[in-house]
């Protein structure tokens, strides 16, 4: 994989599951959101099926189909080891997004900053226009443990909403993470820290990898200035109970990195009833 003749230092890495329809647009809006043609790479974890080779290639990108289902943060650790030395930022992103006018140029100054800036998160919009709140602080002890106790059987507690909350979308700020579904990300920040934890296969990626950049001295940065469009990916209407299992048992994976200590054992305890409790409330409603 080369970078071109133009050395392009953006590459805007994608994972397909069937996402034909969606990454035609999600491409279709590159070239207004970015002054220099970034690297296009999309890996498919479901090569033997679709159109993806074709919407790929066709605009000039590179197409990589996958050994197998390697997840999203697995298939983007696979296509970041073949990116060349040139690339200096990762654009990660969903196929389903669709990027508004200048976003990847704002999001490459916003992290031109600073030097220790390791990734960079946009406003991320719903189909409604409604703002996603992506870019969150990664939950201590006690904000954690009231959401994951009673986020299912009293909505509004206090900090359910604490951790829901976005500050302001007009505000430039750090945040413990950022949203995987649209995150510009430093490549020596990214190649430091070994990338996607892997045995995330869905869910959690994120959280863990924004946690894991700021224990190593790396800051994640939200600005107001870029914005996307991230079409239902935050809807979860149709959501099946397998996918709540797996949700859940990302999370508690998350949970026991964060507190593997021996003195955090009453932490985990708590927190790994209050998700379990969760996950089987959310499977019956899935169910009915």
């Amino acid at each position: 994989m080369t970078a071109g003749p133009h050395q392009a230092t953006v590459a805007l890495v994608s994972v397909s599951y069937g996402s034909e329809a969606e990454l035609t647009a999600m491409l279709a809006s590159v070239p207004a959101a970015a002054s220099d043609r970034p690297l296009v790479v999309v890996a498919d974890n479901l090569p033997s099926t679709g159109r993806t080779r074709e919407v790929v290639t066709g605009v000039g990108g590179t197409y990589l189909p996958m050994r197998s289902n390697l997840g999203y943060g697995g298939a983007i650790n696979e296509v970041v080891k073949e990116l060349p030395p040139a690339i200096e930022w990762v654009m990660i992103t969903n196929p389903d997004v669709v990027f508004h006018e200048g976003a990847i140029d704002h999001l490459v100054e916003a992290g031109g900053i600073d030097d220790r800036i390791g990734a960079v998160g946009p406003v991320v919009r719903n189909d409604d226009g409604s703002v996603y709140p992506s870019a969150r602080e990664v939950p201590g002890i006690r904000v954690g443990s009231g959401h994951a106790l009673f986020s299912n059987i009293w909505s509004s507690n206090p900090w359910t909403r604490r951790y829901h909350a976005a500050t302001a979308s007009d505000a430039e700020r750090d945040a413990g993470w950022l949203s995987g579904s649209c995150v510009l990300v430093r490549r020596r920040a990214f190649d430091e820290i070994g990338g996607f934890d892997e045995g995330f296969f869905m869910y959690f990626e994120d959280v863990d990898l924004g946690y894991r950049l700021t224990r190593a001295g790396w800051r994640n940065r939200f600005t107001p200035t870029a914005e996307v469009t991230h079409s239902g990916g935050h809807s979860t209407a149709g959501e099946s109970a397998a996918m709540i299992r797996a949700h859940h048992r990302s999370a508690e994976r998350f949970i026991r990195k964060k507190y593997s200590r021996p003195l955090f054992w009453p932490v985990r305890i708590v927190l790994l009833t209050g998700l379990r409790l969760r996950s089987t409330l959310a499977e019956r409603r899935a169910a009915r």
